[in-house]
């Protein structure tokens, strides 16, 4: 008896450990919960143009204008984006006419803000660019940029200025920076007067040699036209000593005759 229920004891502690008693079924799968996408690095404008290039210029008028604070907030705030062009500190000193001194505060800023695109592209988008007849830029309104894409160099036409990107400085999305060779001066400031291409020098005459068939051609020409040629008084007077050489010939004639007669 003391045996029977021991065993019984034993029987239903083991069934009582066993993993599948009470359950009906196997338990359900949980997927795991996916990971949050990375947030990009944030980028710092001021550190970046101030190490990677000559953009000291540049980046002068971005903190006097206060424009550093409208692009650094597209860049790290918004999902568009931001491309910016900036020129080298040669582009600047190179400009003579027009001179950025002569602008109003106003002016300068929109030319600054000129300079930025509110949305991030990739060198290859401006292919698709150069089909749409203008893009606009963060100063608004008519300040806009034409893009043309030759064989991969991307040229920009600002209506005043005529450039191209020369290099890439920073192409990770959500910001684009690149260099250009001029600054970009907006034609709803400075017109149309893009500063023409001189043309090329004409070549020089060159005189055919001395003794060549044009040469002793030409000195035919010049002998014959230099040459005096018979004036009509000069033909009158050779007549009259004519006609007076006769007359006198004959009056000898008549007086031979008289005499022999």
């Amino acid at each position: 008896m003391e045996f029977s229920m021991i065993f019984t004891f034993s029987t239903a502690l083991l069934l009582l450990l066993s993993p599948g008693f009470g359950k009906t079924g196997s338990p359900p799968s949980l997927s795991p919960t996916p990971a949050p996408a990375p947030a990009p690095d944030y980028v710092n404008l001021t550190d970046l143009l101030t190490v990677a290039g000559p953009f000291h210029t540049f980046l002068g008028y971005l903190q006097s204008t206060k424009v550093i604070d409208t692009f650094q907030n597209q860049a790290n705030n918004t999902e568009e984006g931001i491309t910016i062009f900036v020129p080298k500190d040669s582009a600047f000193s190179s400009l003579k006419k027009p001179s950025l001194s002569k602008l109003t505060p106003d002016q300068l800023k929109q030319v600054i803000l000129f300079h930025a695109l509110p949305h991030f592209y990739a060198l290859a988008d401006f292919k698709n660019l150069s089909q749409t007849s203008s893009t606009p830029t963060f100063a608004g309104g008519d300040y806009t940029l034409n893009f043309t894409d030759n064989s991969g160099t991307v040229h920009v036409n600002s209506g005043w200025s005529l450039t191209k990107v020369s290099s890439a400085v920073h192409a990770t999305d959500p910001v684009a920076v690149y260099q250009v060779d001029k600054v970009l001066l907006p034609e709803a400031i400075f017109g149309t007067d893009i500063p023409p291409t001189p043309a090329p020098s004409p070549a020089p005459e060159i005189a055919p040699a001395a003794d060549s068939p044009d040469a002793k051609s030409a000195d035919t020409k010049s002998a014959k036209s230099s040459s005096p040629s018979s004036s009509p008084d000069e033909a009158a007077s050779h007549r009259t000593i004519f006609s007076l050489g006769n007359f006198v010939l004959a009056i000898s004639s008549m007086a031979i005759m008289v005499v022999f007669l």
